[in-house]
């Protein structure tokens, strides 16, 4: 077809122009925590001091594809991961792509010294997606593909059916998909269509009787339908036994077009998917809750229509249409993104789901504590009266959510002495069971409130259901501090109870965690949390709402660690006291577990202390900007990523603080990582571990994370990443060959793994 031939462009007003008239994210002020005139000495130059945040992340997410090259990983799940890694793409373009490019559209530089500028880190993050993407690519047409067929999964292209098949598809096609599908013309009395994000669609090029140029059409591929059908029986569930045949449904509705362009000549099709930005602009000065709330109402309507950030191709895209849709979209060829496969990787979920147990991991139950559980055929005991016995730690998913957690709210709402429940709530489920207790609780008279964080990204709009069921209620529902995003995990419960001299009083129970209260995220993520009655913890709890749900200038709290106010300057001094005991010639050691490490000012102090000989292991699941084994720098800094088959996502900090007994050492379990964010922008807690129970179960936790050889990957100082492996002498039961989750499930289950005494 002629190059010049392209579809008229739609009627429309006056040219828009992205500088101008795109929303524009405020200017910042420079981040406290960029860097001093301060140098360590022997230092490399400050651009060498810092990994790139988003090179990092890809580095993290690529560990992620790295699980479906594994095959010591069984199909199903290598599958999964490689799902899971298209969906984590996905989500950096919406978030830190959508920010890049607000920047850049801005006129925004470096957000502090040393940093590239955003359009350097937008050329070095295409670079590095477009190696993960060949590499994903490539791993679904060369290995998993064909291992799946092998194992009587057959995912087939339309070609590849039989004439039996392709009627018995077509048919369904036609009585189930046809109804559905509404194709969009764009000619001088139809606009472009709006393109919804992460949508899959065919752009197509059509030929009409006697007009003089060509037509273009969009079709979107419904996602109220499941994205692969069965070839035998269209429309059921997919089979539990092979052999399965699948065909994609955007291929089947690509290959009966016809019937939607009767007595047109199709001249080309292209299938796209798009990505849109999912940055939300809200205004932090705002100091009323419900203008708050209308204003997060108001953002997530106008999130639909935010700018595009990708454009995801197949193999050899028609260049008409895709110049067409680009032109449209205010896209260029730097933000397409080609290769063969599925456009949306995240559908292969739905094969993932097979059940199919001999290519999956073995089903895991989580365990009911055994501080929580009773013999057989004995009811359960009170939770309240087990929490008076001492601190109760609990480690997910290997402990059971259900019958911890969910159980305290549970019982709070339904026991008569309870007199109030207080919660915060950033993530949850749907058919949240806590939003369901704190009604039931409130609907029978109790005190309620709830702290709901309207501004959580991506649950916004789930978050603004619950809060307005819950004032509906009666429970008081707050949104939390000023300018603060809350993200701390707290619950507190006011109960009264009767005293050994017979008098009634109140006595406080909290709990305290690393993740959310999600039922379903609690059996995916590694989270830990803490039950406790200390009057010191519960009082310091009991602050933290009242500066949540009311006003307060200043508070002081007793042993939590509470962001903004006071964790970094406490963390500051954590290190400065190893730095100290290094000095002095005492024991000096640092372990810290958590998502992500960028804060650059806690970075720093960690390169004095690794400098003043303080041993130091960090247990960094994703991005970190820390540069490790730089030597004069970084020598005594060891970085590893644990990746497999859960999530890891709790925040664990210890500092040996100088003792010689390292169980006698700091313990702390925090909402937060060291992040800038966590530190200056969120309120956040972290919680000490005093008992010494949990402190010995945190530290064997640990210790078996430190040993992984099976899912632990290592961070070079070039910011690479070597994977582990067990050496030929580990015995096979432990943590060196298990790995970390085989080896904690192998615990919870009462089956101890061998381990040396702490040191």
């Amino acid at each position: 077809m002629p190059g010049d031939i392209h579809p008229p462009r739609p009627a429309r007003g006056p040219p828009v122009s992205r500088d101008k008239d795109r929303k524009k994210p405020k200017r910042g002020k420079q981040r406290a925590d960029a860097p001093t005139s301060e140098s360590i000495p022997g230092a490399p130059a400050p651009e060498a001091r810092y990994f790139n945040r988003d090179i990092s992340w890809l580095e993290f997410n690529r560990r992620v594809l790295g699980q479906t090259l594994d095959d010591r990983v069984p199909l199903l799940e290598r599958v999964k991961f490689l799902a899971i890694f298209a969906s984590n793409l996905d989500e950096f373009f919406m978030k830190r792509v959508g920010l890049l490019r607000h920047r850049i559209e801005s006129g925004r530089g470096a957000v502090a010294p040393g940093e590239l500028p955003p359009r350097q880190v937008l050329a070095a993050v295409r670079r590095v997606i477009l190696e993960h993407v060949n590499t994903q690519a490539d791993a679904w047409r060369r290995l998993l593909r064909p291992q799946l067929a092998d194992a009587g999964i057959h995912i087939l292209d339309y070609d590849e059916l039989e004439k039996r098949e392709r009627t018995r598809v077509n048919d369904w096609f036609a009585a189930s998909v046809f109804p559905i599908l509404t194709p969009l013309a764009v000619d001088p009395g139809h606009r472009f269509p709006f393109i919804s994000n992460l949508s899959e669609n065919l752009g197509v090029l059509l030929d009409t009787p006697g007009a003089r140029e060509l037509k273009f059409a969009r079709v979107k591929i419904p996602d109220v339908l499941p994205q692969f059908v069965r070839v035998d029986d269209p429309g059921s569930a997919i089979a539990a036994e092979p052999p399965v045949r699948l065909i994609a449904l955007d291929d089947l509705v690509r290959h009966n077009l016809d019937a939607l362009f009767p007595g047109l000549r199709i001249v080309d099709v292209m299938p796209f998917r798009l990505t849109r930005s999912a940055s939300l602009e809200l205004d932090e000065d705002e100091d009323d809750a419900e203008d708050l709330l209308e204003q997060v109402e108001s953002e997530l309507r106008s999130r639909r229509f935010a700018s595009a950030v990708r454009i995801q191709v197949g193999p050899n895209p028609s260049p008409e249409i895709l110049r067409f849709v680009l032109e449209e979209l205010e896209l260029d060829e730097s933000d397409v993104y080609e290769r063969p496969g599925p456009l949306a990787f995240a559908d292969l979920f739905e094969v993932a789901a097979l059940p199919l147990e001999h290519l999956q991991d073995p089903p895991w139950t989580p365990a009911v504590p055994r501080s929580l559980a009773a013999p057989p055929a004995e009811p359960l005991p009170n939770i309240f009266a087990k929490i008076r016995e001492g601190d109760i730690l609990l480690h997910h998913p290997y402990d059971s959510f259900r019958h911890s957690v969910e159980r305290f709210i549970d019982e709070a709402a339904q026991d008569p002495n309870v007199l109030a429940i207080k919660q915060t709530i950033y993530r949850t489920t749907r058919d949240s069971p806590f939003v369901e207790s704190l009604i039931e609780a409130a609907e029978d008279g109790k005190q309620v409130a709830c702290l709901v964080e309207l501004r959580a990204r991506f649950d916004e709009e789930k978050n603004v259901r619950f809060a307005r069921a819950l004032e509906k209620a009666g429970v008081h529902v707050a949104y939390g501090v000023v300018g603060l995003k809350t993200h701390c995990k707290c619950s507190l419960v006011v109960r009264r109870e009767q005293t050994e001299s017979g008098s009634w009083g109140l006595r406080t129970y909290a709990h305290i965690g690393t993740g959310n209260y999600h039922s379903h995220t609690a059996q995916l993520y590694t989270d830990l949390g803490l039950f406790t009655c200390d009057p010191q913890i519960t009082s310091d709890v009991l602050i933290l709402f009242n500066t949540l749900t009311g006003h307060a200038a200043h508070q002081e709290y007793k042993r939590l660690l509470v962001a903004p106010e006071h964790m970094r300057a406490r963390y500051e001094r954590l290190i400065d006291a190893e730095i100290d005991a290094a000095n002095a010639g005492r024991p000096a050691r640092i372990i810290a577990k958590m998502n992500s490490l960028e804060d650059r000012k806690l970075t720093d102090r960690l390169y004095a202390a690794s400098q003043a000989g303080v041993q130091i292991d960090l247990i960094i699941r994703g991005f970190c900007s820390l540069r490790p084994g730089v030597p004069g720098l970084s020598d005594n800094i060891r970085v590893r990523s644990i990746i497999g088959r859960f999530l890891e996502h709790s925040r664990v900090f210890y500092f040996q603080a100088g003792a010689d007994d390292p169980l006698e050492g700091e313990f702390y379990i925090s909402s937060g990582d060291w992040m800038y964010r966590n530190l200056n922008n969120r309120v956040e807690a972290a919680c000490p571990i005093d008992d010494p129970t949990a402190r010995r179960a945190l530290w064997d936790a640990l210790d078996t994370m430190l040993r992984d050889h099976r899912s632990a990957w290592r961070l070079e100082p070039d910011g690479s990443y070597t994977q582990l492996h067990p050496d030929v002498d580990d015995a096979p039961e432990s943590p060196e060959a298990l790995g970390t989750f085989d080896a904690l499930m192998r615990h919870a289950a009462g089956a101890d793994t061998p381990r040396p005494p702490a040191s």
